[in-house]
């Protein structure tokens, strides 16, 4: 997911020829304060043309905070045909969400949208929504994935006092438990972000690298040359497609002769590693490997 500032009309096309698989335009930070009324209705146009334009990029708005006084404006201009979702800043309580899920099922009825169709994505970037991060997750079948706890200098490091390091130890704790949340709350694609220092690649990869492994399964993005790195390090490689389809072989062939367990080049796996490797097919499918 690649975030675009909103009131620049003409930077959506380029984060989506960026190789993007989602755009945020962006109301909040990236927008100054006297351009944020001009910046919802050019959102609300580019999500217009983008969606004309039939792009493969789903798009994403963030509004501003709920309690900013901006947010209801915000919503009454964005929630239309071709937004896939809010990516809501600086949530606080579960009590918000629900509120939201209220104000967005509201517009959809009214405006003849599909029921439900508006995601929510949640970004934990103050003390009191990571001290909730499970209740926040289950707050709404609309919540479909999580971020937080991560960058320097920004709104959750003054939030918590930590210092950034890029080893992450100091939001560790953290990222683990927002992970736990959203798997809990049955939400599978967490994602993790931001990496700001925009020149260094080599670091970015890490950063990624080390979400993947934690679980995170995409990546938020404040500048394109770091789509490619995170659409590389999210994409399963041939030669894990190949090993977990023959995983899968090997079990089926066991299954026929009578067992639920077989030695797979020197692994014991069973159904619950089927499992696992089915689900890397699919992601693997999905994206045409």
């Amino acid at each position: 997911m690649l975030f675009v500032p909103g009131h620049k009309p003409t930077w959506a096309e380029k984060a989506v020829s960026a190789g993007a698989d989602a755009v945020i335009l962006d109301l909040e930070d990236s927008v100054p304060p006297t351009h944020k009324e001009e910046a919802r209705k050019t959102v609300q146009e580019t999500i217009g043309r983008l969606d004309e334009a039939g792009v493969g990029s789903d798009v994403w708005v963030r509004p501003n905070s709920f309690d900013s006084g901006l947010f209801g404006a915000d919503v009454e201009n964005v929630v239309v045909p071709g937004l896939a979702g809010l990516f809501l800043p600086k949530v606080f309580t579960s009590e918000e969400i629900v509120r939201i899920d209220a104000v967005v099922s509201h517009i959809e009825e009214r405006d003849g949208l599909a029921p439900g169709s508006i995601g929510l994505i949640v970004s934990f970037e103050t003390a009191v929504s990571m001290a909730h991060c499970e209740e926040i997750a289950a707050a709404s079948p609309r919540v479909s994935s999580l971020l937080g706890a991560t960058g320097p200098n920004a709104d959750v490091g003054r939030e918590l006092g930590f210092e950034f390091t890029a080893e992450g130890l100091e939001t560790l704790y953290l990222r683990s438990r927002i992970i736990l949340a959203a798997r809990a709350a049955g939400i599978h694609h967490p994602v993790t972000g931001v990496w700001q220092d925009i020149k260094d690649l080599d670091g970015c990869r890490r950063f990624i690298e080390d979400g993947r492994r934690l679980g995170y399964r995409g990546m938020v993005c404040i500048h394109p040359s770091h789509v490619a790195i995170a659409n590389e390090v999210f994409t399963p490689s041939p030669e894990t497609v190949d090993f977990y389809r023959r995983m899968i072989a090997a079990y089926r062939d066991a299954e026929k002769q009578g067992s639920s367990a077989v030695d797979f080049e020197g692994q014991h796996i069973d159904i619950a590693h089927v499992k696992t490797a089915e689900g890397i097919i699919e992601l693997a499918e999905s994206l045409g490997l």
